[in-house]
């Protein structure tokens, strides 16, 4: 795949997304998190099991992420916070990828950059067990956008500021549709990575499987 910008055809930047982009964590990994967000909720906030639910859900339609409105709310440090919410070696056993992940990333022309609202602890430990850290040029988590996540636009300002990229020359690649119409509005392109039929008007492309990117 090769952008345009100005009468001139290059190659993109990628920007990926993590969960349930390059991995499947749908169907063992959120869950266990958000029981984990669970768990420290009732220990440091005195919390009953029910309570603790539904106030992780209010946040998280409210702010985006849990953590915002833990911090914001009960002053919550938010280092203590992921690393007891995270705890990646438990979660490493159930990790589900493409295994032809790493060769099509090797094989995709263009800079690739991972920008994920998980902490960076967590996503260092996945795409290091998955072996494809080193196709990336620069990983993003929730601490590098000063713990403000997608579909914030402020936060995807940040992680184009800091690696002074033009939104123009970058392909945004997310399961998320509310990212990617992020994405768009900033003037990336877009890939969904799905199985639906449907085609958003914010959305560029629709793939079913991360190695179909290289048919683009």
């Amino acid at each position: 795949m090769y952008i345009e910008v100005y009468g001139l055809l290059t190659e993109p930047i990628w920007i990926f997304d993590l969960d349930d982009t390059l991995h499947n964590a749908s169907r063992r990994i959120f869950p266990f998190i958000s029981a984990q967000m669970n768990r420290y909720m009732e220990e440091q906030l005195g919390l009953d099991a029910e309570t603790a639910r539904q106030l992780r859900i209010r946040y998280w339609h409210r702010y985006g992420a849990t953590l915002k409105g833990l911090t914001l709310h009960h002053g919550v440090e938010a280092a203590h916070f992921l690393r007891e919410t995270h705890p990646v070696s438990e979660m490493l056993p159930w990790l589900e990828w493409e295994k032809s992940l790493a060769d099509t990333l090797r094989r995709l022309p263009g800079k690739k950059v991972l920008f994920s609202n998980g902490p960076i602890h967590y996503v260092d430990a996945l795409t290091e067990h998955m072996r494809i850290s080193r196709h990336f040029h620069a990983r993003y988590g929730m601490e590098s956008v000063r713990l403000l996540p997608k579909p914030a636009l402020r936060s995807f300002r940040r992680v184009l500021s800091k690696e002074g990229l033009n939104p123009a020359h970058c392909v945004m690649v997310e399961d998320s549709l509310p990212n990617l119409a992020a994405a768009k509005r900033l003037g990336m392109k877009t890939v969904w990575l799905s199985t639906q039929c449907r085609l958003p008007a914010y959305v560029d492309h629709r793939i079913g499987k991360i190695r179909d990117l290289l048919r683009l």
